[in-house]
């Protein structure tokens, strides 16, 4: 296995995972020049675990029930990859949002305040 290198380390991304075109522009429009948004339904895209580990943070909206199964992401992360990534979760109602906590997502927002919040999650993260 190769390790990754000190660039990829350093290279700012985080992921999205949603199917809502409209919330990913906005998003998107709010990232600086140096960060990269990776929209996802399946964090099997991505790659295995170490490549995730390389990711700053993971915005999930709770409302995309269909497309995915947020409790199923959040296990994968904490108990089957092992990974400590921010989850930050947005969307949703009470029930999922109380399932979210109990399964360690770290933060719970409406989806027009993880546009509010996103910036300040930028600067923490842009180290």
């Amino acid at each position: 296995m190769s390790e990754p290198t000190i660039e990829r380390r350093l290279e700012k991304r985080l992921i999205l995972m949603t199917q809502d075109a409209a919330l990913t522009e906005r998003l998107q429009a709010l990232l600086p020049p140096d960060w990269q948004l990776h929209r996802v339904t399946d964090l099997d895209t991505l790659g295995p675990w170490n490549e995730v580990l390389l990711y700053r943070f993971l915005l999930l909206d709770l409302d995309e029930i269909e497309a995915f199964d947020p409790l199923d992401v959040i296990r994968m992360l904490r108990m089957e990859y092992q990974i400590n990534l921010p989850v930050f979760c947005f969307g949703g109602d009470q029930d999922i949002q109380d399932e979210m906590r109990l399964a360690r997502a770290d933060r719970f927002f409406g989806r027009d305040e993880m546009i509010d919040k996103l910036p300040e999650f930028i600067r923490q993260y842009d180290w």
